[in-house]
């Protein structure tokens, strides 16, 4: 095997060339190659003929002693013949290639040329021809030369030097040993240092006043900060494994799903005035009309050791009853105090003992107060009345009162009137109020009417209502805090001074749309809506209690986020951390605009459960109109949340996207009218209807059926649904919400009644047990509308089973062979079957019904023929 060396100077071709012994040569071996390619006519035959040049003259040779090794593409690549060009024959070569050997073995010789024909041309990559050694050869071939590297394609254009290029690269230095655990200050400085021993073994130095290692130190430094940048970076770059909470926040948003920061608490205010005084007639006020202008509603404060009532506080007393615990709320709209309207009476038109039941959406108050007459106009639509139990019903005592017995109504109806049976003066009518409010304000508890007698024997009411009553909300306003002006190097992130930042919940009215105020933002409260509505509200919709004017009187608002905001929108997002700090973030000139500076901020602080107050916790009215005797809140705080936790976040937001907020097909749009709070199930149907596609959507409400006295509304329930749809709807496709196909039934059934039970009374458990109402237990009657949805059968068994419930029946019978009266189908139809098969089918829209009501027949009845008892 030849020794593989690379060296700028190839002495040993010229040693093989001029060393000699007694005149002749030592060794043989081979100096040159050359392709023959254009000098050949024959295109066949191109790249086929190679003629060799040697040092010395050479024996005969034939193809057995040439051999070509290499090629990638073509390869192997054969040896047709090798001839020494001295013995050429005629044709064995074509004329213009014999010309060229010719010429040039005039040159060097042809006893030293060999001209060898391959089977094939080879590829563009390297080659070597080597010629085989034998010991007989005079002179013998060298080693090392005996074979030469060569290529087919030397003729091919090429811009680079064919010669190969032989170089002995430098030594190079094995990679250094570098610890990639080093994270911190102290292991990059123990790494450089460790480098610099093995690259500057001179270099003993340790001494920290040394230059050499103040520069390590001070490269150390800035890896350190380096290393935590990249750190931090890789954290916060994915939802699992962020920390802070701005960075969990956006993720989130990526997915569609709205990280909430939590929402201020809200609570009912009772206020009382003195008649006569300043307060009585005058307003007190909540937010100024214009946000704009900084001014807060009035103030209210939990209890602190001072009277209740009105409270004059300076800042600084303020501030220091704030230290002490004491919690900010503020009122959110204007409200007219009036001592009229202190304590109001219900009036039970001379009955005794009555109640204000479950579900009531109506009551009488008698216009002379407590402290003065209810006058014209003190009393409206609009207005919050509080009901309240002031004294327990059964032993009339205060502290036997069931303080859960405490609602809040808004009245829609308020009506001055007269009872001409006044017990107190037959000669003058008993003025009087007739009020209503919404059924989503529906008392939820039934309210005792009656009068007890005090101590002193005077009869006193056990519920009374309260007006001059005023919503207010958690939070501390701070106007005129100015922020650090924007610098070019850094993205512009100002932070408020305190926090944490209120947020509050926005209005929606009864189609799902949200409300919007005099500047066209997010009302904060409805004044029209149900009192219930105040403090429920959809997390999405909360924002920051927050805006900011700059130095044109341009006011900016917050967002939830900047996507939908045009380089001209004055928008910021409020991004608060775990900490209660809040960074503002504003535009980037594209989506929103880029702030020049002077901004001054106003906003609220006091924010999430802290605020959900007890009841009897507010007490009194800072700096408020002078003759404000007392201030409470009947009814705990509500609607206070936390910030959604990060865990949360990571839990819900990757499956935020598995929730559909689009109907495509019938089975979308049921599930979508479902998700009413009002609807119990939904079908739906797409037809052709000439030009378009029509969705007949056709709802099943809760509790009541339409066409029915207490589905008057029904229009205005159908017309609710189809707006609630509107945002899923796919566009092209018109909505019609249709009503359910009820069915009524028609049942008979034979009873026989235990010895010792009056007929009568069975009779009168049935009937109550296969009504479509409520019953006093708190149960549904058999045939309540909540029972029956669409396309569920009506089983006898059922029917039977339930029956055998009541008190005195033995035995049901519903054979309907003559002459026995027994039925079971539907009312108006003949017998299809449906007692042999046990059921009453019904429809995928139908639904059964049984009113049982003697005045409309038609809409389904029962009846009971009564056998034995007494």
């Amino acid at each position: 095997m030849a020794t593989q060396y690379r060296c700028l100077d190839n002495g040993r071709r010229a040693l093989a060339r001029d060393t000699l012994v007694d005149g002749k040569p030592v060794v043989n071996g081979i100096d040159a190659l050359e392709v023959l390619d254009q000098e050949e006519p024959d295109l066949a035959l191109r790249q086929r003929t190679l003629v060799v040049l040697f040092f010395h003259a050479i024996p005969e040779l034939d193809r057995g002693r040439v051999r070509i090794e290499g090629g990638v593409r073509i390869a192997p690549v054969n040896v047709d013949w090798a001839v020494r060009a001295d013995r050429l024959t005629a044709g064995q070569v074509n004329p213009p290639v014999q010309a060229y050997i010719d010429a040039l073995g005039a040159a060097v010789g042809k006893e030293r040329l060999l001209v060898v024909r391959t089977d094939v041309r080879g590829d563009f990559s390297a080659y070597r021809l080597v010629i085989e050694r034998r010991t007989t050869d005079e002179p013998a071939f060298d080693p090392l030369l005996s074979a030469i590297d060569f290529s087919f394609k030397v003729e091919c254009p090429s811009e680079f030097d064919c010669r190969p290029i032989n170089e002995c690269p430098p030594t190079t230095r094995g990679a250094p040993t570098i610890d990639y655990l080093a994270r911190d200050y102290a292991s990059f400085r123990r790494l450089m240092l460790d480098r610099l021993a093995v690259t500057m073994p001179g270099w003993q130095e340790r001494n920290p006043a040394d230059v050499g290692v103040a520069i390590v130190e001070t490269l150390a430094y800035a890896a350190d900060h380096l290393s935590y940048y990249q750190d931090a970076a890789a954290t916060e770059a994915y939802l699992g494994a962020a920390r802070r909470r701005t960075s969990i926040r956006r993720h989130a948003r990526l997915l569609d799903y709205p990280m909430h920061d939590g929402a201020n608490a809200r609570a009912w205010v009772a206020l009382e005035v003195a008649a006569g005084s300043d307060a009585d007639g005058g307003v007190l006020p909540g937010p100024d009309a214009a946000p704009d202008s900084g001014h807060p509603g009035a103030t209210l404060l939990t209890q602190i050791p001072a009277p209740r009532g009105s409270l004059a506080l300076t800042d600084q007393e303020l501030n220091r009853a704030v230290a002490d615990g004491a919690l900010v709320f503020e009122t959110l709209h204007d409200v007219t105090l009036h001592a009229s309207r202190n304590e109001l009476y219900f009036h039970t038109w001379g009955d005794e003992r009555c109640c204000l039941p479950k579900a009531a959406t109506s009551a009488a108050l008698l216009r002379q107060g407590r402290d003065a007459r209810v006058a014209d106009g003190e009393l409206k639509p609009g207005d919050v009345l509080i009901f309240e139990e002031v004294r327990g019903p059964d032993t009339g005592q205060a502290a036997d009162l069931d303080p859960t017995h405490r609602h809040a109504v808004r009245l829609t109806e308020v009506t001055f009137g007269v009872d001409p049976l006044n017990p107190a003066d037959p000669t003058t009518p008993l003025e009087i109020i007739e009020i209503a409010w919404d059924a989503a304000d529906a008392l939820p508890f039934p309210l005792c009417l009656w009068t007890v007698a005090d101590a002193g024997a005077a009869q006193v009411p056990v519920a009374v209502a309260r007006g001059n009553v005023v919503l207010a909300d958690h939070g501390r306003t701070i106007v005129g805090e100015p922020l650090v002006p924007p610098t070019p190097e850094r993205p512009y992130r100002p932070r408020l001074a305190f926090g944490p930042l209120t947020r509050q919940g926005r209005a929606r009215d009864a189609a799902g749309s949200l409300l919007l105020d005099a500047q066209g933002e997010p009302a904060v409260v409805n004044l029209a809506g149900p009192a219930a509505d105040a403090t429920r509200w959809e997390m999405r919709d909360v924002l920051p209690a927050a805006f900011l004017l700059d130095p044109n009187g341009d006011a900016w608002r917050p967002q939830p986020d900047l996507l939908a905001s045009d380089r001209f929108a004055r928008d910021f997002v409020a991004e608060t951390e775990d900490d209660g700090r809040t960074a503002l973030r504003f535009g980037d000139g594209v989506s929103g605009a880029r702030p020049i500076g002077g901004l001054v901020a106003a906003y609220r602080i006091g924010n999430g459960r802290a605020g959900n107050i007890g009841a009897e916790s507010l007490a009194h009215v800072v700096n408020g109109p002078a003759g404000i005797t007392g201030a409470r809140n009947p009814l705990p705080a509500a609607g206070g949340e936390d910030p959604e936790s990060a865990d949360q976040v990571r839990l819900y937001a990757p499956q935020a996207f598995r929730t559909q907020e689009r109907a495509v097909t019938e089975a979308d749009y049921a599930a979508m009218a479902e998700r009413h709070a009002e609807v119990q199930r939904a079908a739906a149907d797409r037809r052709w209807t000439g030009s378009w596609y029509t969705m007949f959507v056709t709802v099943d409400r809760r509790g009541t059926r339409a066409g029915s006295p207490a589905r008057s509304s029904d229009r205005a329930f159908r017309a609710e649904i189809g707006n609630f749809l509107q945002r899923y709807r796919l566009a092209g496709h018109d909505l019609e919400i249709a009503r359910p196909i009820y069915v009524s039934l028609d049942i008979a059934l034979t009873v026989c009644v235990a010895p010792g039970y009056v007929r009568a009374n069975v009779r009168q458990a049935l009937n109550r047990i296969f009504s479509s109402t409520n019953l006093p237990d708190g149960t549904r009657g058999f045939f309540h509308p909540d029972n029956f949805t669409f396309g569920q059968p009506v089983y006898l068994s059922q029917i039977i089973a339930a029956a055998m419930q009541a008190p005195g029946v033995s035995w049901i019978d519903v054979d309907d062979a003559p002459p026995k009266p027994n039925r079971f189908r539907r009312w108006g139809k003949p017998s299809q079957g449906e007692l042999a098969a046990g059921y009453i089918p019904m429809g995928w829209l139908e639904i059964a019904r049984l009113d049982n009501d003697p005045n409309r027949p038609e809409n389904g009845k029962i009846e009971f023929i009564m056998q034995g008892g007494l």
